[in-house]
């Protein structure tokens, strides 16, 4: 992202790890970890939705760490629907921040993945913040989020996301009555919108003390 951008390798349950770590200026607030889409359809950590997202973390006071999928890049072992990489994020949260402020994003599969991280952690970890970007929730059984974090998760969704629809997204926060920022006339991928997304994760890290 930067020629400040630290290239690690890690290990994780299924081998080898890509990870990529950027720092803000001063002293980090936490480290904030961001899920890519779908590895079967292109999705990787350098996809320009995950990068702008790290980007935003960056600018808020956060470390942004991404990293490849099992399977993706040189990260080693196969895709695993969501499953195994869930346990890839557990993996790599317990071994990069064991300790100290979390911030949990994804966008579309790995919207996926970190709402099975947040369901599974929230109890542990001081989770700070939650941003989904493009929810796959038309085509994984995305869990809801504990009612607690509500106030803390900032979920965003392109009113003509193509792949996946908006009414899929609200039918999945409907029943937490879970509010859904809905970006007028964009696209799954927020072509030409990068930097509204950007400035929309950078507001909502404002909003806690």
């Amino acid at each position: 992202m930067n020629a400040q951008t630290e290239r690690l390798e890690v290990s994780g349950p299924a081998g080898r790890m890509q990870v990529l770590r950027d720092q803000p200026q001063g002293t980090p607030l936490g480290t904030a970890f961001i899920s890519h889409p779908h590895p079967l359809f292109g999705g990787t950590m350098d996809n320009k939705v995950v990068q702008t997202l790290a980007r935003a973390f960056v600018q808020g006071g956060w470390t942004a760490v991404r990293f490849n999928f099992r399977g993706v890049g040189t990260s080693e072992g196969t895709h695993d629907n969501g499953i195994g990489e869930a346990a890839d994020l557990q993996s790599l949260i317990a071994q990069l921040a064991p300790d100290g402020a979390l911030a949990l994003a994804g966008f579309s599969f790995g919207g996926y993945v970190t709402a099975q991280a947040v369901e599974a952690l929230w109890t542990q970890r001081d989770i700070r913040f939650v941003v989904l970007v493009g929810t796959a929730a038309a085509r994984f059984p995305v869990p809801a989020l504990p009612p607690e974090s509500h106030d803390r998760t900032l979920v965003i969704h392109g009113e003509r996301d193509e792949t996946v629809p908006l009414a899929a997204a609200l039918d999945w926060a409907r029943p937490q009555s879970l509010p859904v920022t809905v970006v007028p006339g964009v696209e799954h991928f927020f072509h030409g919108q990068l930097p509204l997304l950007k400035n929309l994760v950078v507001r909502h890290l404002r909003t806690q003390g």
